[in-house]
């Protein structure tokens, strides 16, 4: 058995958000910046790079919606742990909105007469069992513009795949430039409406550029990726340079009579991270 304790993974926990927070993804610039298509993308370009030295010197936020976090972890059979990880995770959360210069963006209760809760909790908390004694806690720190586009769609189970990249596109199409692209597209297929959603969210932590390991779903993403970027909503919506940074899926089985689609999307930010314990 291996114990973990929770001042540690408090530790690590803070240290990534405040990292994801703070220091550009070096993978979006590169396909954001990569190829200047015009004078838009390249001023917007020296935007990014002069807010990124910035960001990263005095510590402040990248973007000022600092979103909401979710974690997705991984918990090994052989671990042990101190307290409900869920419990320590708020916490890490707590302190990193509580003590360093970053906006607290949630409410309570939902509706009605809201009030925010003063240190961005909850945070939201997926706990998979594994074999083995490893703790991995991916972070996603997401913003409310891109949780915006988020959808689902419970399908005949005829519908084609042809049909699927049609309804992603439109959707895209008609509502992608108000989320910050280019976008990261996340689509979960199969499963029940619940899980296809967490699909959706899940795949918005795999690394751009990798690819689905089923070589049909590997073709379907890059066919999304093609016709998104056919688009030309461009870096910010100025319709120059790519509109998706990359378009990754999940899928699980589903029930004969049943075909969900849930899609994801994140920023132009993409602040994903994890850590191994």
């Amino acid at each position: 058995m291996k114990l973990i304790s929770s001042t540690e993974i408090e530790k690590r926990t803070f240290e990534l958000l405040k990292k994801l927070n703070t220091h550009f993804n070096n993978d979006v610039f590169k396909i954001s910046c990569g190829n200047i298509t015009g004078e838009y993308n390249r001023y917007l370009c020296e935007l990014f790079k002069e807010n990124a030295e910035i960001a990263e010197k005095k510590g402040l936020p990248l973007c000022q919606d600092t979103g909401f976090v979710e974690f997705f972890v991984e918990l090994g059979t052989s671990v042990v742990l101190e307290e409900p990880i869920d419990k320590t995770l708020n916490r890490a959360v707590s302190k990193t909105y509580s003590t360093l210069p970053f906006r607290t963006s949630m409410v309570n209760p939902p509706i009605g007469e809201s009030a925010n809760t003063k240190d961005n909790t909850p945070a939201f908390v997926h706990i998979e069992q594994r074999d083995g004694q490893d703790l991995v806690i991916t972070a996603h720190v997401k913003g409310g513009g891109s949780e915006n586009l988020s959808a689902l769609w419970m399908l005949l189970p005829t519908t084609s795949v042809e049909e699927i990249i049609e309804l992603v596109t439109k959707h895209i199409q008609a509502r992608g430039g108000q989320s910050c692209p280019p976008l990261h597209v996340g689509v979960g297929i199969g499963g029940s409406a619940d899980t296809a959603v967490l699909l959706a969210k899940k795949a918005l932590t795999i690394k751009l550029g990798k690819r689905n390991d089923d070589p049909a779903i590997a073709r379907l993403e890059r066919t999304l990726v093609s016709r998104l970027n056919e688009l030309k909503i461009g870096v910010q919506g100025f319709g120059e340079g790519p509109s998706v940074l990359d378009v990754h899926i999940l899928t699980l089985p589903r029930h004969i009579a049943v075909l969900p689609i849930a899609l994801a999307v994140d920023c132009f930010l993409c602040r994903v991270g994890r850590i191994s314990l």
